[in-house]
């Protein structure tokens, strides 16, 4: 073989090898799985029971899978939701962070503003399969910081007057329409508070557990600006709401209602998240709790300025400002949050309400809950519910707003208990907490 041959055999083989080697780490990387990480807790966000609470995930995580060639979602099993903030800001110190996680309420203005989570702007503005507009209007309200969104709503819960109606029934009462107003529940409070068995002390009430934030928010009054540098406790319809809550209270003399009081029947009517109802309404846990007496909802009363209207509660989804798999978590955040074959199974596995608008209006929807009720009842209008969420109350979303709150829940159940002068305790009140939020 002379030299020429030999070289272009040499030359050849070595594109060959070149060739396969090329191959076999196209192979390689082709085969490669991508995992994306998840983050969520176990049990309800709502701390109601539920035996299924990675029901919905894993179907979810099946499904997108399905999707996604070479695509692994993982998430850790067993985190309970109150362990779940301090896990997470563990794998955060470490820069370990899931992908795509939970948040909780009370943790979303601090990692809206350490820049934890991704601005979703771009991404929902950049998808042509995604419309805001399907959300709640609330729902989505939620997951937004300084007019951005960094969260993406994936389940919501309106808060309902609870009505004891065996109470009253026997008081010859009916159960309010839900276009009711503080008069209507004043007069009923004032009527069946009273000493059954002549002891002197009283024994049956008209509320527990409904407070000044309640009566504020169904008079349409703002508490704070949108920045969270301004506070309105000096308003007149928080002055109004405030003087309404102390007529409330002061029914009940020197006296404080339980919780045993009203789980024993002897309240006539218990502000409570939907997903209570949605809870004990039907088997089988109807029967652990509120057997003694028939019950329902409706919406909480109108005050003089305002309208029927409740705080909205929202579990939101975000995803890590440091991720590298940015699309895959757009994807999958999308999925749990905006599929409504998914958003579905919230009705079918869970006890809060879908925050797609046409899920929760559904038919299918209405069938789901009624399911497992009783004959003779008929489960609370998804309609009802529906507007109830989309007129709802949002708390804002600023860095001092737990504490501000807190601040003035104290002071204003103080002044109420201490028989203050409503007026000017809220005018020094308002003092306070603008100077706090100015610091």
């Amino acid at each position: 073989m002379n030299r020429e041959m030999k070289r272009k055999r040499t030359a050849g083989i070595a594109l060959l090898c070149a060739v396969l080697l090329s191959a076999g780490i196209y192979g390689c990387r082709s085969s490669r799985t991508t995992v994306l990480e998840v983050g969520i807790f176990a049990g309800s966000n709502w701390d109601v029971a539920n035996a299924n609470s990675y029901v919905i995930i894993d179907k979810a995580v099946e499904k997108f899978e399905s999707m996604h060639k070479n695509v692994k979602v993982h998430y850790y099993s067993g985190i309970r939701k109150e362990d779940y903030s301090e896990w997470f800001s563990r794998q955060l110190l470490r820069g370990q962070e899931p992908d795509v996680f939970m948040v909780l309420g009370e943790d979303f203005n601090q990692f809206a503003e350490i820049g934890a989570m991704k601005d979703l702007e771009s991404l929902m503005a950049s998808d042509p399969d995604f419309d805001s507009t399907c959300y709640y209007s609330t729902a989505l309200q939620a997951g937004q910081y300084e007019g951005r969104q960094y969260a993406l709503p994936y389940e919501t819960v309106p808060t309902l007057m609870f009505v004891n109606k065996s109470l009253l029934n026997r008081e010859g009462l009916s159960v309010p329409d839900n276009d009711w107003t503080w008069d209507d529940l004043y007069r009923i409070c004032s009527y069946v508070t009273k000493d059954k068995d002549g002891d002197g002390l009283l024994d049956q009430f008209g509320t527990y557990n409904y407070g000044w934030t309640e009566a504020v928010y169904s008079n349409d009054a703002k508490l704070f600006d949108e920045s969270g540098t301004e506070s309105y406790f000096n308003d007149e319809r928080v002055t109004e709401a405030v003087r309404f809550t102390k007529q409330i209270m002061d029914l009940n003399g020197m006296q404080k209602v339980s919780k045993d009081d009203f789980d024993s029947g002897n309240v006539a009517f218990m502000p409570l998240p939907f997903t209570e109802y949605r809870t004990y309404k039907t088997y089988p846990y109807k029967i652990k709790k509120y057997t003694k007496f028939q019950w329902d909802c409706i919406t909480l009363p109108a005050g003089t300025e305002g309208g029927n209207t409740s705080v909205i509660n929202t579990l939101l989804m975000g995803i890590s400002n440091h991720t590298k798999k940015e699309q895959l978590a757009w994807e999958f955040l999308k999925l749990l949050t905006y599929d409504e074959e998914i958003q579905m199974d919230l009705f079918r596995y869970s006890q809060g309400v879908s925050v797609l608008r046409e899920v929760t209006t559904s038919r299918e929807t209405e069938e789901i809950l009624q399911e497992d009720m009783e004959k003779n009842e008929k489960f609370i209008d998804n309609a009802l519910v529906s507007d109830v969420i989309e007129n709802g109350v949002v708390t804002p979303k600023f860095p001092k707003y737990a504490d501000a709150i807190t601040m003035a829940d104290n002071e204003i159940n103080r002044m109420i208990e201490d028989d203050d002068n409503v007026e000017n305790s809220l005018r020094i009140l308002q003092r306070q907490i603008s100077k706090y939020l100015r610091r």
